[in-house]
């Protein structure tokens, strides 16, 4: 019997490498390492900034992050969802359509994701379903364990591998989110399978972060433990020990209260960190720097981190310190049809802050609901109409960001026609372009009925048209998503110059509808130029209007590649204008005054620095 037990040991696979499969090859665990960021009690709790801060710090560190946001709803992906549902449908380079916490995450680590970095449910039952059909698991009864739980363990370690960073190199820390909260049913099979993914990677290459609430009711002011405590307890039930306990407060967590919650949740006091309401999420990383959470992650993960000071963190905290710093203010009125839920717009609202901060302006946000612009809205509810107005005419700026439909398109219109005139600074976003185009053909070239195919199908100067893009498969249909190429045919375009003088630039799409390249002449001929176009001349990507001082559109979508450090040049572009400093600015060569630049060592005024010094310390780390 000995024997017999001692040769099936020998033949047993090590846990060092999976098993296996048909689709997926036999993967090594001896680089990366698993950090699982769970939620409890409530959902929205701000696990998405949570993770991407730790990925922040790790890769500050000097080490390779990637990311993963697991959505346990049945959806393939977030394409379909209403504004009103999950926020903003972000935009990867590949074309992917997925959760808004993939924009935090590029936007912290300055990486780019895949579609498959974002994993529903939808999408692993898919995949289980389509083996099951082409018969590859050879009559067995597919079940959720170990079917689909596998699935979900060998998708982590597959897209753990694919490089995010530019120069290809694999990453060697995954920070995974797991949506929802825990003890939901629909997020039971994603729980299960880390339960055995700890197993199967080893104990010291997988780690798990809970992030809980800790609510202080007005009534009494007291931290309230119990929970944080139950939330551990069920995670704990099903199979899952926390490593950190962080918690969600509104004030810092008293040391009675972090006591508390490391008796009864099984951890150390200092493995409880508290992450409590700050000013700006640019906060958040120093937050649980100053904590010791790199420190614990070094010796729990045997991660190799040096003691060395951390520039990109020096920069995040100087970011900080801006924020709360900033005297002057810029005002931007975003005109839009999603404006009760903030984070429709979320990638909008962080490029315009990216830009606002990097000109040492405090940014100030007033939300139209461009339907109250429109003269219906006069007769029915007139205050509403006067103040929506009286918002638009104190701006400094005008937006109007993408959307689908037609409600709302003549107000977005009305706050065009108003910009143009006034010669107020405007900047047009997908939609926002082509109403932008709508207008001037309306107003300009006197085509009194002049609109989108998408909204008048009868027009007869249909100004935008239906110019699909027919890709092989189902995702998407015939939008036209991901990153495409923009050729600049103008030397003497402002965005050009924005962008730092380039031939090119490559931006994301998200769109079916297009300018009529038909009528291109007919609009250039009265000053509205198409100065980008696609690489085969056909699709029209920016416009920019002569004698104004600002009033751009694109087609594209470049608030999904704004970055903290390096923000987005037509947002940069309309805040410049907005605070009257775009023409100093390009007569510098399109270079900051020394009071706006973050501090480095070189004496470059390019916020675009610190990037680079990152790439060049991880060229070294290799």
């Amino acid at each position: 019997m000995t024997s017999n037990l001692c040769a099936r040991r020998e033949e047993a696979p090590s846990r060092q490498e999976a098993p296996p499969t048909a689709d997926f090859p036999t993967l090594s665990f001896d680089i990366m390492k698993y950090i699982l960021v769970t939620g409890g009690v409530i959902s929205g709790i701000g696990k998405g900034i949570i993770a991407s801060s730790i990925g922040t710090i790790l890769k500050s560190s000097s080490l390779r992050v990637t990311s993963i946001k697991i959505d346990p709803y049945i959806n393939i992906d977030a394409g379909t969802f209403s504004p009103y549902e999950h926020g903003e449908v972000f935009v990867l380079d590949d074309g992917g359509e997925v959760d808004l916490d993939l924009g935090n995450y590029e936007r912290f680590l300055d990486i780019r994701l895949t579609k498959d970095n974002n994993l529903t449910t939808g999408k692993i039952y898919q995949s289980v379903i389509n083996k099951e059909r082409k018969g590859d698991y050879l009559g067995k009864t597919v079940q959720v364990v170990p079917h689909i739980t596998d699935a979900i363990q060998e998708w982590v370690m597959r897209q753990a591998l694919i490089p995010v960073d530019e120069d290809g190199v694999e990453p060697e820390v995954c920070v995974i989110e797991l949506g929802g909260t825990v003890g939901d049913i629909e997020s039971m099979p994603f729980v299960e399978a880390f339960r055995q993914f700890q197993f199967k990677v080893r104990r010291e290459n997988f780690c798990n972060i809970h992030v809980s609430l800790v609510p202080q009711p007005s009534a009494t002011g007291e931290q309230k433990t119990k929970p944080t405590q139950n939330s551990v307890r069920e995670l704990r039930g099903l199979g899952l020990s926390p490593d950190l306990v962080v918690c969600r407060c509104t004030t810092p967590l008293d040391n009675s209260v972090k006591e508390k919650i490391s008796m009864f949740c099984h951890v150390e006091p200092e493995q409880v960190i508290c992450v409590h309401d700050v000013s700006s999420i640019y906060k958040v990383p120093l937050l649980l720097e100053e904590q010791g959470v790199v420190e614990y992650f070094r010796k729990r993960l045997d991660l190799p981190i040096g003691r060395q000071p951390r520039r990109l963190l020096m920069k995040w905290k100087e970011m900080a310190d801006r924020y709360d710093r900033l005297l002057e203010s810029c005002s931007i009125a975003l005109v839009g049809k999603y404006i009760k839920f903030s984070d429709s717009y979320a990638s909008v609202i962080k490029a315009l802050e990216h830009s606002a901060l990097a000109i040492n302006h405090r940014l100030e946000i007033k939300y139209i609901d461009s339907a109250d612009l429109e003269p219906s809205t006069l007769q029915q509810e007139p205050v509403r109409y006067h103040e929506a107005w009286q918002k638009l005419c104190s701006s400094d700026g005008v937006l109007v960001p993408g959307g689908f439909g037609v409600r709302g398109t003549e107000g977005k219109i009305q706050a065009i026609s108003w910009a143009r005139k006034q010669k107020k600074p405007y900047l047009g976003v997908c939609l926002g372009m082509q109403l932008a185009v709508v207008e001037f053909s309306r107003e300009v070239l006197g085509w009194k009925d002049a609109n989108s195919t998408e909204f008048d199908a009868q027009t007869s100067h249909p100004v935008v048209i239906d110019m699909p893009e027919h890709n092989p498969g189902q995702m998407g249909g015939t939008m036209r998503l991901g990153k495409r190429r923009t050729i600049f045919r103008s030397q003497n375009s402002i965005l050009r110059k924005l962008y730092g003088d380039q031939e090119f630039v490559e931006e994301r799409h998200r769109h079916r509808y297009e300018v009529n390249p038909e009528l291109r002449h007919e609009l250039e001929a009265q000053g509205l130029n198409f100065v980008g176009q696609d690489t085969e001349g056909e699709r029209m990507e920016v416009v920019e209007l002569a004698d104004h001082p600002y009033f751009v559109g694109v087609q594209y979508h470049p608030e999904f590649t704004s970055r903290p450090i390096k923000p987005s040049p037509p947002y940069f572009g309309l805040l410049l204008a907005s605070s009257g400093r775009l023409t100093q600015y390009i007569e510098r060569g399109c270079r900051l005054s020394p009071r706006d630049t973050y501090s480095d060592r070189s004496g470059s005024s390019s916020p675009d620095t610190e990037i680079e010094e990152l790439k060049l310390s991880l060229a070294q780390h290799d």
